[in-house]
């Protein structure tokens, strides 16, 4: 019963997902691919890829999910440069394998591969970049109108356009440190695939921490290509207006702006359907079921936490209440989570990772500790 896509070069990519047209329908089955490194004449195994359903996305009654841009699809996969592709998926074992295959490939079933495109152009400051002819000087791009404004929303935190916000000290009690925070122009974010204009909620009473399932084959120095890889994933292929997480951890600590708004005000992201307002996603780059996440990631989320929920109030190691706009909990129902809760708690997903998820207590004393609770 298994269909799918057999071997073949393709154009170089490093992320690969499958993706379908009606977001409200369900893939009862397993995705799988095998890549082939660019050079290599030799095949991968077979890799499984993560079905997400609808448990990511923007929550019912949204603009954005009204939008009739959002697609179906799986969680993306980073194979690093690739030039070689074959899919299988094959249903959910039924009796009736017809009737399976029916239920369990949604209409205008597609493969997709991502190029996670160019570097972010170093800054090349005063003095001329290495290897420039003799008196010659970089020329400095003006930022096009979706850039800067992006840069603009942070600039009460750092000059308008750096590749970072430095980290600072505790400004006042229970707010813990900034820590550092690389921006969307330090990642290389093309503003030109978002949406214009930003969303927000009205404050920021809880943290859903997630794992972004796209596997842990990657360096701390391809992080930002697997950012900009999910980021065109979730707004070219799965048609969301930004990409879903307002952070983003890799596996070294590093923490990354996500969805554009200002990494101090409260963003509306798409990451938890039906608990998207009031709260922020945070996503920890790798696949964490079975594999333990790093220390250095885990610190990461509880420095994150303990200043940005710090800004609203919220006590790390304390319980908030949400409102469901609808999914696992029926809308208008008032749910109670910690502060410092996991994707599962909100919707029936095996987010952000068993592993991952068995850190969150730790992740909750730390973040307290920091706030100097």
């Amino acid at each position: 019963g298994a269909q799918g896509l057999a071997r073949r070069d393709v154009r170089p990519f490093s992320l690969v997902g499958v993706v379908w047209d009606d977001a409200r329908a369900h893939l009862h089955g397993t995705v799988q691919v095998r890549t082939r490194a660019t050079g290599n004449a030799r095949w991968s195994a077979w890799q499984d890829v993560e079905i997400h359903g609808d448990d990511h996305g923007a929550d019912p009654g949204t603009r954005e999910a009204a939008s009739g841009a959002l697609r179906g699809a799986t969680a993306p996969l980073w194979v690093g440069d690739s030039d070689g592709v074959e899919v299988r998926v094959q249903p959910d074992r039924q009796d009736d394998i017809a009737a399976a295959v029916a239920k369990a490939l949604p209409e205008g079933l597609r493969v997709e591969l991502v190029d996670p495109g160019p570097e972010p152009a170093a800054d090349p400051g005063p003095e001329p970049r290495a290897g420039l002819a003799h008196g010659a000087r970089a020329v400095h791009r003006a930022p096009t109108v979706e850039e800067a404004a992006a840069a603009s929303v942070n600039a009460q935190l750092a000059s308008v356009g750096t590749a970072a916000i430095p980290a600072a000290a505790a400004a006042k009690p229970y707010i813990g440190p900034r820590p550092k925070i690389i921006t969307r122009k330090g990642w290389g974010a093309d503003e030109r695939l978002r949406e214009k204009g930003f969303v927000y909620t009205k404050a920021v009473k809880a943290a859903f921490v997630h794992h972004s399932a796209t596997g842990n084959n990657y360096t701390c120095k391809q992080a930002p290509s697997v950012l900009r890889s999910i980021y065109r994933y979730h707004t070219q292929s799965s048609g969301w207006r930004d990409i879903g997480y307002n952070f983003a951890v890799d596996k070294c600590g590093n923490i990354y702006e996500g969805r554009a708004g200002g990494v101090a005000k409260p963003v509306h992201g798409a990451h938890t359907l039906g608990f998207n307002t009031n709260s922020m996603g945070i996503a920890v780059l790798g696949t964490y079921s079975s594999t333990t996440p790093p220390a250095a990631a885990v610190t990461a989320v509880a420095r994150l936490t303990a200043w940005k929920l710090g800004l609203h109030g919220v006590n790390p190691k304390g319980k908030t209440t949400l409102v469901s706009a609808g999914g696992k909990y029926k809308k208008g129902k008032k749910v109670k989570f910690n502060s410092i809760a996991g994707h599962r708690d909100g919707y029936s997903t095996a987010c952000p990772g068993t592993r991952l998820y068995g850190k969150l207590g730790t992740t909750r004393a730390a973040s307290a500790k920091y706030q100097g609770r």
